[in-house]
């Protein structure tokens, strides 16, 4: 099972999403595919994606996080023993957000919401200080990243597997070369 999760005002219509989606779908592998609109709580979030695959063997489950998703990810394979593939994750997102509270808008939806301490607080509550597998996760970054510093997650992911690209931005220019990397991992 791939799972992935979209980063901050994303969804599910987010370019990587349906480029992954399309590709498993090509493979007739759809019904391993699953892609959840994800709540603006990081609480609800966490709780939507574990009730839903609450009942799938962990060694069967690959979460696939971008950006705040990527910070998501780490959270469930550190406590559920899933695989995690980070593209360009967010590290320790509850200090990175902080100047993002107030409102926001999802960039595929429309809808308005405000980004409040209580959020961060949720981020808090799942930040992981150090991973403890490195061996689970698969660390996709990109130099160029206008968003987040690549180092922070080479240096917090260190001992996992690691490709880092030159150049590129915070979508990760040309994700679809990575497809048969994340299913062989």
């Amino acid at each position: 099972m791939i799972v992935y999760l979209h980063g901050f005002n994303s969804s599910p219509a987010s370019g990587k999403a349906k480029q992954l989606g399309e590709h498993m779908t090509d493979l007739g592998r759809l019904a391993d595919y699953y892609c959840p609109a994800l709540p603006n709580s990081p609480r609800e979030a966490i709780i939507k994606i574990e009730s839903t695959l609450a009942r799938t063997q962990p060694a069967t489950v690959t979460v696939v996080g971008s950006s705040l998703g990527g910070f998501y990810a780490t959270y469930l394979a550190e406590k559920n023993g899933w695989k995690a593939v980070l593209v360009n994750p967010a590290v320790h997102a509850h200090k990175l957000m902080r100047t993002a509270i107030g409102t926001q808008t999802n960039w595929h939806t429309g809808e308005k919401w405000v980004l409040t301490e209580a959020h961060l607080a949720e981020m808090a509550a799942l930040d992981v200080e150090h991973i403890t597998r490195p061996e689970r996760y698969l660390l996709l970054a990109q130099t160029a990243d206008e968003i987040l510093d690549y180092r922070d997650a080479v240096t917090y992911y260190a001992g996992a597997t690691q490709l880092i690209e030159e150049g590129g931005d915070h979508g990760f220019t040309y994700f679809e070369r990575h497809f048969q990397t994340i299913l062989d991992f």
